[in-house]
């Protein structure tokens, strides 16, 4: 449970299970379940709506004669899309899919692992990255946006490196899903900036999520894709930004880089009527 800085109002997950699943995913759970058809709405904190009180996935739910199914998964990155076998199970019955765009650094790859349902969390560095990096130590670091920060700030060369091999598995991954999966994928753009801004700030700083996604990256995947679209509403002022959000005391500085309810309902204006 979460709660809102103003007031502390309650915010219910109303988490559900599936079968073959350890993890939790945002409910309630559609009446008919996964029977019927259905959309199913796949992505991480975004899709799951931290801090939201009507998700995106919620809005099409309501809208929408099919039942759509939220399986967002918190922090998560294509590799729990990929090995979940809940996700896997409704993949396989789903009508259609609204995959949101995930950045690249939650996801194992040729230079570290990551924990296979707990994406952000670095579980290992293969001997790729700790022959680039010597001067590391690696049991120093818990989470892959610690370590990708800390890998950027000591040698921008070096980590042009490991962001290349980042991209391209990213790329490689997503046209495997898309691959694989028979019904239309509609793909979603759901973030506080447009794919073609470029982070600003200090070099060290990685920018906001997706992140080392680029448009060209987006283009090559899109084609193969039922439609793509882009969900980044109007920039708003420091003290709006987090308008309509519920969180904890702790929480406001994770909540200024998650989509605000404006996002969310724009995607769901978006993809009405691809889904209707």
């Amino acid at each position: 449970m979460s709660f809102e800085h103003r007031g502390r109002l309650p915010l219910d997950y109303h988490p559900v299970v599936y079968p073959g699943s350890v993890l939790r995913f945002r409910g309630p759970a559609p009446g008919r379940g996964l029977d019927a058809p259905f959309v199913l709405c796949l992505g991480g904190s975004e899709t799951f709506g931290r801090f939201i009180h009507a998700p995106f996935a919620a809005q099409l739910d309501a809208a929408l004669p099919l039942d759509v199914v939220n399986m967002g998964v918190m922090n998560a990155g294509l590799d729990v899309i990929f090995r979940d076998p809940a996700i896997t199970a409704a993949l396989g019955r789903a009508d259609a899919v609204v995959l949101q765009v995930m950045g690249a650094q939650n996801m194992t790859n040729r230079f570290y692992s990551v924990h296979p349902r707990r994406n952000d969390r670095f579980v290992k560095a293969a001997t790729m990255l700790r022959t680039l990096y010597r001067d590391v130590d690696f049991t120093e670091f818990h989470f892959t946006r610690h370590l990708l920060t800390h890998l950027n700030a000591l040698s921008p060369d070096r980590f042009g490196v490991v962001e290349r091999e980042l991209r391209a598995a990213w790329v490689a991954r997503m046209k495997a899903f898309l691959d694989r999966v028979s019904v239309p994928v509609h793909l979603l753009w759901l973030s506080r900036r447009h794919p073609d801004e470029v982070p600003t700030g200090p070099v060290s700083r990685l920018g906001p999520d997706p992140l080392f996604i680029r448009p060209d990256m987006l283009a090559d995947v899109a084609g193969a894709a039922a439609s793509l679209s882009i969900a980044v509403p109007p920039p708003q002022g420091p003290q709006s930004s987090t308008r309509g959000m519920f969180f904890g005391a702790r929480e406001e500085a994770a909540a200024r880089v998650l989509p605000g309810p404006d996002g969310h309902d724009l995607a769901a204006r978006l993809l009405r009527p691809l889904l209707a």
